[in-house]
């Protein structure tokens, strides 16, 4: 029975969903980091039911005729409650167009995927992981076909629209071209530069895990992230999960340097404190949710890469690596550390990437998935098709596939139409710590004195509470004055690397 308010029953309504939602969170993260193997299947079956479940309350019969009569009278609702209707209508045209099966079908077979995937990365076996990775990228073809219907869009924009709403390829194909015009050339030059500076010493390890833990903890308090809302974890791959009021990061810890789960850790905590911050009298509605993962990639690249990577940052946490670690001597200098954590060259491993070559990672992870998802690159033929495009756009090739298209998780899981947020993400990093260095002239100074409420506080005015209130460009013009473009992460690259 259709309550007299539509809009008050979809409100409650889509709390119901939300909690299920929540639900969910919390297993996957369990499954990523806790839980025993011999437990998959067990899990997989959970999140499938969970999956049929929330889909069968968003697409339920009486939902469009719920929609239209709470459009009808949308005139009458505040700008919070109109934008939630909008979203509640973009989440019923993406869920309506799949069948439960293929609801749990997918939901399935990313679990098995996923669990294959850690086997087949350990072991450098791409071959292990075809069986169950074809059979992802089926489900996910048949999805994004059903999306496109609905949508009115290509494949690739119906996925792609399920984690950057309202984005599209045509858009991505511009921006990228025009990262294309000036990155090898910027990055030839910032090489030519370095070879002009004194060589970068090695941090002498080992580093205990214990002791990189209680660093990252140390230093994520400082930057704001709330442990009494949120854990800190290891998992195979970094990431954030949870819910708004239960945050779970992730990283991963290699004795032998440090960096990698220190930054790990910083990067997530961008994620974290973006979910923490998100409006909280919407929380258990769509509009309270996070606009889409462009933004939601400017708050991780911006806390890791933009403030701290910064000299002001540096200057700050180095001597708590000294004293973290016990050691002392010419490697450990402000000077060196910074050297090391702004040192730009080719790599093979996206997540350790430097700010130049990190678009490049991703423009061929871009060209491969759209390949892939069209089928003019058949499955088995990824690892040479990866390994040549290495070799194109950085120079390099990896020596196994555990270095080259095994490092992500996010094909296994499902995650197609991802990747490119990440660039997107890093372009509004660049836009929004401009802008806040602008209203704050001494935003530079606070986080080299390890205080980052100035910068949080910024954030979370202008990105955090808004929600999905508007869209991403709506939210970075209102912030930085234009929507998402390349002038600014351009600006920000020859300031950090190209300096004398």
């Amino acid at each position: 029975m259709i309550a007299n308010d539509p809009y008050a029953e979809l409100e409650r309504r889509f709390a119901r969903l939300s909690a299920v939602q929540r639900a969910s969170a919390i297993l996957n993260w369990d499954r990523s980091t806790m839980m025993p193997d011999g437990a998959s299947e067990d899990r997989a079956d959970q999140l499938a039911t969970l999956g049929v479940i929330a889909h069968g309350m968003i697409s339920a019969p009486e939902m469009p005729d719920l929609l239209a009569r709470a459009e009808e009278g949308a005139a009458g609702l505040d700008p919070w409650r109109a934008a939630n209707l909008r979203e509640m209508r973009r989440l019923w045209v993406h869920e309506s167009a799949l069948p439960a099966d293929l609801v749990e079908a997918r939901t399935r077979a990313t679990s098995a995927c996923e669990m294959a995937w850690r086997d087949a990365k350990k072991n450098a076996d791409f071959k292990a992981l075809l069986p169950t990775m074809g059979e992802v990228l089926t489900l996910v073809r048949r999805a994004g076909e059903a999306k496109a219907a609905a949508l009115g869009t290509t494949l690739y924009d119906a996925l792609l629209d399920e984690f950057e709403p309202g984005g599209r390829a045509a858009r991505i194909d511009v921006l990228f071209a025009e990262l294309k015009s000036f990155l090898p050339g910027l990055l030839g030059r910032v090489i030519e530069h370095q070879k002009r500076q004194p060589a970068p010493l090695t941090l002498d390890g080992p580093f205990p895990v214990e002791q990189q833990r209680k660093l990252g903890e140390e230093l994520i308090r400082l930057i704001g992230f709330d442990f009494s809302h949120g854990r800190l974890d290891a998992s195979a791959h970094p990431f954030t999960g949870g819910t708004a009021d239960d945050v779970r990061i992730t990283t991963r810890y290699d004795e032998a340097d440090f960096a990698r789960a220190l930054m790990g850790v910083l990067h997530e905590t961008g994620h974290g404190l973006y979910e923490a911050g998100l409006p909280r009298d919407w929380r258990r509605q769509p509009v309270g949710n996070a606009r889409g993962m462009a933004l939601h990639e400017s708050q991780s690249l911006l806390m890791e890469m933009q403030a701290c990577r910064s000299d002001a940052f540096i200057a700050f946490a180095a001597p708590r690596m000294r004293a973290a670690f016990g050691k002392d001597g010419p490697a450990w200098t402000v000077d060196n550390v910074h050297r090391l954590y702004t040192r730009v060259a080719p790599g093979f491993i996206r997540v350790d990437a430097d700010e130049v070559t990190y678009p490049l990672h991703i423009m061929l992870r871009y060209r491969l998935e759209r390949a892939l998802l069209a089928g003019d690159l058949p499955l088995a033929d990824l690892p040479g098709a990866w390994n040549e495009g290495m070799r194109e756009l950085l120079g390099i090739v990896p020596p196994d596939d555990a270095l080259g298209c095994l490092q992500d998780i996010h094909w296994p899981d499902g995650g197609w139409g991802y990747f490119p947020t990440y660039t997107l993400g890093a372009l509004a990093a660049a836009q929004l710590f401009a802008a806040a260095r602008r209203a704050d002239r001494d935003l530079l100074h606070c986080i080299g004195q390890g205080d980052f409420a100035p910068l949080l506080g910024w954030l979370r005015t202008n990105v955090h509470g808004k929600g999905s209130l508007a869209s991403t460009d709506q939210i970075l013009t209102e912030a930085t004055g234009a929507p998402l473009g390349t002038a600014a992460f351009k600006a920000h690259l020859e300031s950090r690397y190209l300096a004398a």
